[in-house]
């Protein structure tokens, strides 16, 4: 697993406020929608292109193209739901797959409540969707099925992690496949409930209210 933290001031920036519990839900998801677009810009730093010709008023010249087949971004409902459009703002052709995982309060174990995946992801470039990487347990259990259909080249992006999401991450991955996790902080700690600590509290309610 390789981590990537980015530094870069208009992403502090728009975290801190993020984290403000005063900051309301419209302000709240348009900045989250702000800063995934900053984070793309790393997500995507190794996606996959090839040479296309383009003409230009003067004259031919080679560029690139996304290959084929295209990416597919997968946000982690519900809360993953709030990262789509900025993510999909820079790739605009990728598929989009959702999957619903949501944490067991008692386990803290992920558990599955909707699959909309394609059932062969091979040679597709999988993007991974969630605010909070906090266990781990739900991180873990979506790269576990995009591998299951085939996917080798998984990258997660999300605004937090906690180390010990990261370390079970880590040890849940292994060498089995080549896994990134761009995230825009790495926070202290997890508390006995199992949040990000000092984190932005529950990001699905914080994006949408509480149901």
């Amino acid at each position: 697993m390789r981590l990537h933290v980015t530094d870069h001031p208009l992403v502090a920036h728009k975290l801190s406020v993020l984290r403000d519990e005063s900051t309301p839900s419209p302000i709240f998801r348009l900045l989250v929608d702000e800063l995934v677009t900053l984070l793309a810009y790393e997500a995507t730093r190794h996606v996959r292109t090839e040479p296309r010709e383009v003409r230009t008023p003067v004259t031919t010249t080679t560029g690139v193209a996304l290959s084929d087949p295209s990416p597919i971004v997968i946000p982690i409902l519900r809360a993953g739901l709030g990262m789509l459009e900025g993510m999909t703002r820079l790739l605009p052709t990728a598929e989009v797959g959702f999957l619903g995982l949501q944490r067991d309060e008692e386990t803290f174990e992920a558990v599955t409540y909707a699959n909309r995946l394609p059932d062969d992801l091979t040679n597709r470039q999988v993007f991974l969707l969630d605010p909070m990487l906090a266990t781990g347990a739900t991180l873990v259990a979506a790269i576990d099925y995009v591998l299951e259909r085939g996917a080798h080249d998984v990258t997660a992006v999300c605004l937090l992690a906690a180390p010990e999401g990261l370390q079970v991450v880590q040890e849940a991955v292994g060498d089995r496949v080549d896994v990134q996790v761009v995230v825009a902080a790495v926070d202290e700690r997890l508390n006995e409930k199992k949040y990000i600590v000092p984190g932005l509290g529950d990001a699905g309610d914080r994006l949408y209210g509480i149901v």
